[in-house]
């Protein structure tokens, strides 16, 4: 029993001592320059690394314009309206389709986008790695 009443305490104490300091109103900011920079509050956004850059660079140059150009993607995921039409020097005309704002966000359409960019870009068999899998012993022949 008393190690019951002992817990017990323990326990009540314990939460409110959480409670209290989840409570508190926030830190006046200091004086100390050091201090602020590496403050949750002042601190400079970190900045990218090198996948992050290359993710995003690949993502506007090469994934965005292979996908705004199949018109199955078109009809389903994006709008005329807003769209830019590009004018090149030999004549030719293409209009870059926008993405919808107003729909979320659903698996469908990453695989519908994903299929049209590998349509796009289609893997060989020489070149991928399906012919090292094939062959390791466990996974392949």
């Amino acid at each position: 029993m008393k190690h019951i009443i002992i817990k017990t305490t323990l326990t009540i104490l314990s939460s409110s001592l959480i409670i209290g300091c989840s409570s508190t109103n926030s830190v006046a900011p200091s004086q100390n320059s050091a201090l602020n920079s590496i403050s949750k509050s002042n601190a400079q956004k970190p900045k990218d690394g090198f996948m992050q850059k290359s993710m995003d660079n690949w993502f506007t140059n090469d994934w965005t314009p292979t996908i705004s150009k199949d018109k199955d993607i078109q009809k389903k995921y994006m709008r005329k309206d807003g769209s830019t039409k590009v004018v090149y020097k030999d004549g030719r005309e293409e209009v870059h389709y926008v993405e919808k704002d107003d729909k979320p966000f659903t698996l469908q359409e990453y695989v519908d986008k994903a299929s049209a960019y590998r349509k796009a870009h289609p893997n060989d068999y020489e070149h991928s790695n399906v012919k090292q899998l094939e062959s390791m012993p466990i996974i392949g022949k």
